[in-house]
């Protein structure tokens, strides 16, 4: 309840995350039929990052901040450019002042008529403020309720038979890796036939491998991940890099995560050697 997202809005790990997402919605958008977006940790969808949260970090401007004066047409940003049109066609939207849309907004600027969003927010103030962004979109409900009980309660989707589950907790409490792996076995249980896209904090190796390791050893398949970190994960006090793990990946995202990893890599290094910069897509256990 103390985790505000908006000290953190725009930063490396939301440009690697919301890149990967726009791809994943972009492959359900591929068939005709409607598909149905839960999205258990929405926060508040859109952030001012000349407010002051974003302005007293200031970790945007290592992010989306590198990106934003760059040509649209660049041949090297091409697999960005999904995500970073709705990126400018946002800040355009608030008549250029930098707001950055989050994962709720992003996927709202992607449905099509038919598909559906649902957005669980437990802090009630940033539930107000998400309530207050949708108020006109009648594709969009925001619900105010744990993200992980709501898996219980909007999964399958009643709107759709075709899907996807973002989970973004905000790793507060110390068993958030166990509790993060049990809900994805929740919701491919009851949704067997939906992606799970599930975001994780990368400090120092033990706890991703052990996440890793709970959902091998509990018999789940089908998973990939997508990580990338600045600095070798040594200092289990700093965020040195981040993870999406992707359950039911859509048919050739492997690909399509390197292209977007490698295109993020030159402008997301701390120095002009971007070595210090790695990543990788890798099956955690085959279909």
């Amino acid at each position: 309840m103390n985790y505000r997202h908006a000290y953190h809005a725009g930063n490396f790990a939301d440009v690697m995350k919301h890149a990967l997402l726009a791809a994943l919605i972009g492959a359900l958008r591929r068939k005709a039929t409607p598909f149905a977006v839960l999205d258990t940790h929405a926060g508040i969808g859109a952030y001012d990052l000349s407010g002051p949260q974003a302005q007293a970090t200031g970790e945007w401007r290592d992010g989306i901040g590198r990106l934003l004066d760059t040509s649209p047409d660049a041949p090297d940003l091409a697999p960005l450019q999904p995500w970073l049109t709705i990126v400018r066609d946002t800040i355009r939207a608030h008549h250029g002042k930098l707001v950055y849309p989050g994962s709720p907004e992003l996927v709202a600027k992607l449905l099509r008529p038919g598909d559906t969003l649902t957005c669980c927010e437990l802090h009630p103030e940033d539930q107000r403020s998400l309530r207050a962004l949708f108020r006109n979109n009648h594709a969009v409900s925001v619900h105010a309720r744990d993200g992980y009980s709501a898996l219980t309660a909007f999964l399958p989707p009643r709107t759709a038979k075709r899907g996807l589950t973002l989970m973004d907790p905000p790793f507060e409490q110390g068993d958030e890796f166990a509790r993060l792996a049990n809900a994805i076995i929740t919701a491919r249980t009851r949704f067997p036939g939906g992606i799970v896209a599930a975001w994780y904090p990368i400090k120092h190796r033990a706890p991703p491998r052990a996440f890793l390791n709970r959902l091998k050893d509990a018999g789940q398949r089908n998973l990939l991940t997508a990580e990338l970190t600045l600095r070798p994960p040594l200092d289990p006090t700093r965020l040195n890099g981040c993870g999406l793990l992707i359950a039911n990946p859509p048919w050739q995202f492997e690909d399509e995560a390197r292209s977007i990893l490698g295109a993020l890599r030159p402008y997301l290094a701390e120095d002009e050697t971007e070595t210090s910069v790695e990543w990788a897509v890798e099956w955690v256990v085959p279909e």
